[in-house]
């Protein structure tokens, strides 16, 4: 009797145990995650000529913190470590080393910049440290087969200029096009996108190509000079600085050309303000993000979140700024990531949850605009719509068009 009831013991002690281990054994750590934390890193533009950037980074960060005061994911806090690297690639470099190899941190997210981020695209997937929903619409972000630890997170460069080129064809049949654009990957995708749609008729349609460097304190010489051109469209590729520079010396030129803008520098605070809001009249563009200020979403559920999270972890904040909205959605899927990892918060696994985000709406996407990716798809929105500046306001019109389907 007494040996049967050692044998039962024994038993219930070795299925214990075996439920202790398999228990321990569903949780899979890598570097910068433990049971309390999870080690995210960044870079952003605090400073430098895309500065205006830099409120990105602090609404991560406030975001992160509203996660972690209520209670942060699957117990785990949020610890937010985000570096100015001045927009200059060798200091991207310097920063990125830094957060992998000193702080160890899971990984890093949103960091920002088409030329920065080109400079440390190779270490990140030598190193599998995930680069993940990258600040920059540049096409070569989804190449899941060269870097499968990359990914971006907004439109593409490539798919937004397919979409203005079918704009203006269908809008403005005699257009001449001057195209101003960035000298780097940014401003190059999308000359390639605009003659993606123009084809053969490319080199009678853009009357000009012009581009500029971000280290030009000034663009009003380049403005002078595609007036000159004779061109009926202006496409406008430049970060927010340039493109408020741009808008101005339009309007003191009494140049009146059909101005199309990325939507890099679609915020109000930013660029449109500055620049001037009469002088901002009319001027185009294409969206996936609602516009806080705009009180046609003064009832929308979505925006009613992102309100009490500006009001209490962001007080005082500018709302007219694009990029507010922008940083919470990009925050806001990158914990719907984490949340999906469960226990296995590997690096492996986070590309997997990454790459496997169906239809997610984000409080502040444009209702209609979801979030959808896939293992050989690593460009997780594709949908916009356009708008004018009308007012002091973006006013959206037409049908979401879907870059997936040819729009």
């Amino acid at each position: 009797m007494n040996n049967k009831k050692l044998s039962l013991f024994a038993a219930a002690t070795a299925f214990s145990l075996l439920a202790i281990q398999a228990a321990y054994a569903q949780k899979k750590y890598d570097t910068g995650v433990t049971d309390t934390e999870i080690r995210i890193g960044n870079v952003e533009a605090y400073s430098g000529p895309a500065s205006a950037y830099g409120i990105i980074g602090k609404t991560e960060e406030a975001y992160f913190k509203m996660i972690n005061d209520q209670g942060g994911i699957n117990g785990r806090k949020i610890n937010w470590i985000s570096y100015d690297d001045g927009y200059s690639p060798p200091k991207t470099v310097e920063q990125i080393r830094k957060l992998i190899e000193s702080d160890e941190v899971f990984l890093v997210f949103n960091a920002l910049g088409t030329p920065t981020q080109t400079a440390v695209q190779k270490y990140h997937n030598a190193k599998k440290v995930p680069q993940l929903f990258l600040a920059t619409g540049a096409s070569k972000w989804n190449d899941p087969k060269a870097f499968p630890w990359t990914m971006g997170f907004q439109p593409s460069y490539r798919v937004e200029a397919r979409i203005f080129a079918k704009y203006i064809l269908q809008a403005k049949p005699d257009a001449k096009v001057a195209v101003f654009y960035a000298n780097d990957d940014f401003g190059k995708d999308y000359l390639v996108g605009l003659k993606d749609v123009f084809g053969e008729k490319a080199s009678s349609i853009i009357v000009a190509e012009e581009s500029y460097e971000t280290s030009e304190p000034s663009i009003d010489s380049h403005i002078v000079k595609l007036k000159g051109t004779g061109a009926n469209v202006f496409v406008n590729i430049s970060t927010p600085k340039f493109a408020a520079q741009a808008i101005k010396k339009i309007a003191e030129l009494e140049w009146k050309p059909m101005h199309i803008m990325t939507d890099v520098s679609i915020s109000i605070g930013a660029v449109m303000k500055p620049a001037g809001l009469d002088a901002s009249e009319g001027v185009l563009s294409a969206g996936y993000l609602k516009d806080a200020s705009d009180p046609q979403w003064k009832d929308d559920e979505g925006m009613k979140k992102f309100m009490t999270f500006v009001d209490k972890y962001m007080p005082g904040a500018n709302i007219t700024d694009t990029n507010l909205v922008y940083g919470y959605a990009a925050a806001q899927t990158m914990v719907q990531v984490l949340k999906q990892c469960g226990d296995d918060l590997t690096r492996d696994n986070v590309m997997k949850q990454a790459a496997s985000l169906k239809g997610f709406s984000a409080d502040t996407l444009i209702p209609g605009i979801t979030i959808t990716t896939g293992a050989n798809d690593f460009a997780p929105i594709e949908q916009l719509k356009m708008m004018r500046f009308k007012g002091g306001q973006w006013e959206l019109f037409g049908d979401i068009i879907s870059a997936e389907t040819g729009g």
